[in-house]
């Protein structure tokens, strides 16, 4: 009876297109309520508020604002800009250079901001018109933009390893590690595949620049390439943990972009602020609703239910184990956000996991890939639609072009999923 109102009721809510924190909280209470029928509901409901409470304040969790801010400050810095004319500088002159220029650049700044929708409207501004100029049809460009941006939660530091590591109690440390390789074949995968579709149209190239002109891109752009090195060399020499990282990452942005820079006013800082805490509201109300429809798995023993189950199907097959984990996750990620996925499926699919000895950190990267390519698959993928209204395209449009872009993803996510080592190699 349980099951059936928890997931009749989140059903019917994402059907009618309530938010995904409203269908997981409300079909969660009413859950609750069902399940302590009898009850005085003030008993029932007395549990809410701890649950609540206890999922969002995880120290780990700290680094999500931090994180938010630290991209929010850089890209009011304009770093943006100065990576997109570094890269320019240094490979614009190749034919279809401009697709390469756009998959690099959302790399490095994927570990700037560690957000795929916040890559992709950040860089989408300038950089889609740019290959529509060059030769590029408007809905590759913005397809190209969407798949680049979704990097952003591979490639460290990346909020959602923060959500997985806090669910999984995995080391973020570790899981930042693990995310490098998985993140650049990526990368290089959606360049490729860009390099081949650009092979069919007449494109444009850009002046070489001289070694004098990319040495100065380089200096403009320095202060913006050391966040991730301060970042990732900090947690990796162990100077600090994820968390305090996050932290160094917006005092040292913040001082890039109003002394280095100079761009960033009190005005526009007032603005960041507003613009972080929305961000991290949305996160966290997610992360809260989340929880609840955790804890109502686990009291109805769903949780244990459905664990045993996908245990069985598996027959103690690690390869039957990810087939199932990658499709349910590609099919999932097609409908809910990255946040709502993971607390859903990380307590069904760890146990299993763990019983056919795989390893969590490989896991984590796996369900990150899978979220990832989420990110631009229709219809829900919310980076198609941050993309497509840069050239004014329509959905059906931009998931036409979009399709050798996921082809090229999957084989990605196929290396990741059954060769374990290019996730674990600097483990």
């Amino acid at each position: 009876m349980i099951a059936f109102v928890l997931f009749a009721s989140f059903a019917v809510l994402l059907l009618i297109g309530a938010p995904i924190a409203v269908c997981l909280g409300v079909s969660s209470t009413l859950s609750m309520i069902v399940q302590g029928a009898g009850r005085p509901l003030e008993a029932v409901m007395s549990s809410l508020p701890m649950i609540v409470s206890a999922s969002t304040s995880k120290f780990v969790l700290l680094a999500i604002p931090f994180f938010i801010l630290a991209g929010n400050i850089m890209e009011k810095a304009g770093i943006s800009e100065k990576l997109i004319n570094l890269a320019e500088a240094c490979i614009g002159h190749v034919r279809g250079g401009i697709a390469i220029v756009c998959v690099v650049v959302a790399c490095f700044f994927a570990a700037i901001s560690g957000s795929g929708p916040a890559t992709v409207a950040s860089l989408g501004v300038i950089l889609i018109p740019a290959m529509i100029k060059a030769g590029y049809t408007p809905a590759f460009s913005a397809a190209l933009m969407a798949a680049a941006g979704a990097i952003g939660v591979i490639i460290p530091p990346s909020i959602t390893f923060v959500v997985y590591g806090s669910i999984a109690d995995a080391s973020i440390g570790s899981l930042f590690i693990c995310g490098l390789v998985p993140g650049l074949i990526m990368g290089l995968a959606l360049a490729v595949t860009a390099l081949i579709v650009g092979r069919k149209a007449n494109l444009e190239t850009l002046e070489r620049k001289s070694g004098a002109e990319r040495w100065i891109a380089f200096k403009d752009a320095f202060w913006g390439l050391m966040m991730p090195v301060i970042i990732l060399g900090g947690i990796y020499g162990g100077i600090f943990t994820p968390t305090e990282a996050a932290a160094v990452s917006a005092v040292y942005g913040l001082f890039v972009g109003v002394f280095i820079y100079k761009k960033i006013k009190v005005k526009e800082f007032y603005a960041i602020l507003i613009d972080t805490v929305s961000t991290t509201a949305t996160v966290m109300f997610i992360t809260a609703a989340a929880s609840l429809f955790a804890y109502v798995l686990t009291r109805a023993r769903l949780d244990v239910a459905i664990s045993s189950a996908l245990e069985e199907a598996t027959g103690g097959s690690v390869i039957v184990f990810f087939i199932i984990v990658n499709i349910i996750l590609l099919i999932a990620g097609c409908f809910l956000d990255s946040t709502s996925a993971l607390y859903i499926f990380v307590p069904l699919f760890v146990p299993v996991a763990q019983a056919l000895g795989i390893d969590l950190l490989h896991l984590g990267v796996v369900m990150i890939v899978n979220l990832a390519i989420g990110l631009y698959t229709p219809p829900v993928g919310v980076n198609l639609y941050v993309a497509c209204g840069v050239p004014k395209i329509s959905l059906k449009e931009i998931s036409k072009a979009i399709l050798p872009l996921i082809g090229a993803s999957l084989v990605v996510l196929l290396l990741v999923t059954y060769i374990p080592k290019i996730s674990l190699l600097f483990m």
